[in-house]
């Protein structure tokens, strides 16, 4: 007997136009499509073609016309402001969208036009992305506090109108201004913008300079509202940047009828949320979890979403998580791994939970990075929810793989992400291109075409979104993730695909050793790395951050993680070398710069990515590796 999921699935896969037409029909359309799937330009397919339609209507007008004006559509939390809360209606949240849509208007933004925002996690970011949809406008939202170098090569791609900006950002212990870097941003780019309008925050007061600079809150209070403008389903709505192999960024184009079409199904077939449900992505705007799960997938799904400025440690403590939750009535969250790896590590017997009433708390997510076993676990066995990894990526919008609990609750099977998600051809191909069998690690790859919301395209960029994506397996998208499935369907992403290490003629999954690695009871967040071996070509390096609190000496821990990996694993992983290090290094998302570790470890030149959170702790990386014979070079 099949099950919801099972049926999604296959038609999804057996008619895609059937099953996505119908799925369509929970969006307002200003002109019905006149193919679901426009399959006659391969491989560049189209979702909704000839349909006619606007996001920001979908996702606050029509709830406001449908009688939800007076339910919470966002909440802003924010520890780093002393605790300030603050909430819009669905109907004052279309009167700020509509007003600064008509800033936009006023200062020569129109259809089809770019708009950079550059912005902390404060409402006006989620208010400027809506007002610029509003107006068929394309945002593209650079990370605040990006360096000006990278903001500037983004200007110069996207080629925005206006940016949109705020005096400061705010990290625990410390307040970036924002607006020196804009304006070195924008000296450094070709490209010059017309307008910035800019948020003044109460930290810090930004210079302004007419007339090119505009303040936000003066230029909202003459602003005349602007209508919804009605765009193509086919036309993009956003742009999102994401690094590139060549040091060029890689703009990530999503539509606007196959993004809403998608995204709307998402919440209840994944998430299982009703509209009026409170669902809160501890994410950031800058990332594609804010993308689509802060802002467009809750609200067009009629949901209260939570925007919050905070950390999940630090701001105060290990506990903020179970406060946001507890305050706001949170039925699921969805956050990335690492977050719960610091609190683990902060907190490891979860003693602040008790302070809180999660009565109202059904489920948490995971994604954005693996889920190792050991966090899943310890998340499961605190919380009392299930808890959800599922897998996707900037360029697929929403999941690949997921445990649909809107469809069917499967049972978790740790390190996995479930199985396909209703939309998805999930193969693992061998580098020659073939299926590999059931069990074995390959390249995780989609055949084509994708579902609605996944990328149609770079931005300016065809040719380059064909070599980076579509020509390596002809016929399916390269997910960049090494992985297998099992003889249920279940997959499990072990790794990035240049995260397999080959030692000794053995491909490995550093993602199998560091799940070896985070079940040590004193480890709170590890990661394995491969290091150039003359003998064996790659040999295993583990780095280990240990729990707050961990009493054994570190010597220690290191002998027993190796006779874990021996055990486990076998002596063909050639496991026996790792470091005990304060912590590792991250994008501000959280992933873990594994890679550029690994050119530290092989002497090799890097760049220090754009993203990093903390780059004083790659000269900890040197020091570490050097203890343990590497990065002779580099240091």
């Amino acid at each position: 007997m099949t099950n919801a999921h099972e049926r999604a699935l296959k038609r999804s896969l057996d008619d895609p136009e059937g099953f996505w037409g119908e799925v369509a029909e929970g969006i307002d359309w200003v002109k019905p499509w006149e193919r679901v799937l426009d399959s006659s330009n391969p491989p560049f397919y189209r979702w909704f073609a000839g349909a006619e339609c606007n996001t920001c209507y979908n996702a606050v007008d029509r709830h406001v016309n449908n009688g939800r004006g007076d339910q919470a559509a966002l909440i802003y939390d924010s520890p780093m402001t002393g605790g300030t809360v603050k909430t819009y209606t669905y109907t004052q949240l279309r009167d700020e969208v509509a007003a600064f849509a008509g800033v936009l208007k006023g200062l020569g933004v129109a259809k089809g036009d770019r708009v950079i925002l550059y912005m902390p996690m404060v409402p006006e970011a989620a208010i400027a992305m809506l007002a610029v949809a509003r107006l068929g406008a394309v945002h593209s939202v650079v990370f605040g506090g990006f360096a000006a170098n990278e903001l500037a090569t983004r200007i110069d791609d996207a080629k925005p109108k206006v940016m949109v900006s705020a005096s400061c950002g705010l990290e625990p212990g410390r307040t970036i201004e924002y607006k020196p870097l804009l304006d070195k941003a924008i000296d450094l780019s070709t490209h010059k913008p017309e307008h910035c309008v800019i948020v003044q925050r109460p930290e810090v007061q930004a210079v302004l300079n007419a007339p090119r600079d505009v303040d936000w809150a003066q230029a909202m209070a003459a602003a005349t509202p602007a209508d919804c403008v009605t765009v193509k389903a086919t036309d993009p709505l956003y742009i999102l940047y994401t690094s590139g192999t060549t040091g060029q960024p890689k703009g990530i184009v999503r539509d606007n009828g196959g993004h809403m079409v998608a995204l709307n199904y998402t919440m209840k077939a994944i998430y299982d949320v009703e509209p009026g449900d409170v669902y809160w992505a501890a994410s950031d705007v800058g990332w594609v979890v804010g993308h689509s799960y802060i802002v467009y997938g809750p609200l067009l799904h009629g949901c209260t979403t939570i925007m919050y400025e905070g950390k999940p440690v630090g701001t105060p403590d290990a506990g903020a998580f179970w406060r946001v939750i507890s305050q706001h009535k949170v039925k699921v969250m969805f956050t990335a791994p690492t977050a719960f790896r610091a609190i683990k590590r902060d907190d490891p017997d979860a003693k602040l939970l008790s302070q809180y009433d999660m009565s109202h708390f059904k489920t948490l997510f995971l994604a954005g990075e693996r889920t190792d076993p050991a966090t899943l676990e310890w998340a499961q066995m605190h919380l009392g929810v299930p808890v959800i990894d599922h897998w996707w990526q900037t360029e697929t919008g929403w999941s690949i793989a997921a445990n649909c609990l809107g469809l069917h609750a499967y049972p978790v099977k740790p390190g996995s992400p479930t199985k396909a998600a209703p939309g998805w051809d999930v193969r693992v191909l061998a580098d020659d291109g073939h299926e590999v069998k059931r069990g074995d690690i390959g390249s995780i790859c989609c055949k084509l075409p994708l579902p609605p919301a996944s990328l149609p395209t770079l931005w300016n960029a065809d040719t380059r979104f064909k070599q980076a994506y579509l020509e390596e397996f002809p016929g399916y998208y390269k997910t960049g993730d090494a992985g297998y499935m099992d003889d249920e369907g279940y997959v499990f992403v072990m790794a990035r695909t240049d995260d397999i290490i080959n030692v000794a003629g053995h491909r490995l999954s550093t993602g199998a050793m560091e799940e070896v690695l985070s079940a040590h009871p004193d480890v709170a967040e590890c990661a394995v790395i491969g290091v150039a071996d003359d003998l064996k070509g790659q040999l295993p390096l583990g780095f280990l951050v240990l729990k707050a609190g961990a009493m054994r000496d570190p010597a220690d821990v290191v002998k027993d993680v190796v006779k874990m990996v021996r055990e486990r694993i076998g002596p063909v992983a050639a496991f026996k070398s790792a470091t005990v290090v304060r912590r590792l290094p991250k994008t501000r998302s959280g992933k873990i710069l594994r890679g550029t570790m690994q050119k530290i470890a092989d002497s090799e030149a890097f760049k220090t990515p754009a993203t990093i959170d903390d780059p004083a702790i790659l000269d900890e990386i040197k020091i570490a590796l050097q203890g343990v014979g590497y990065a002779r070079a580099a240091g």
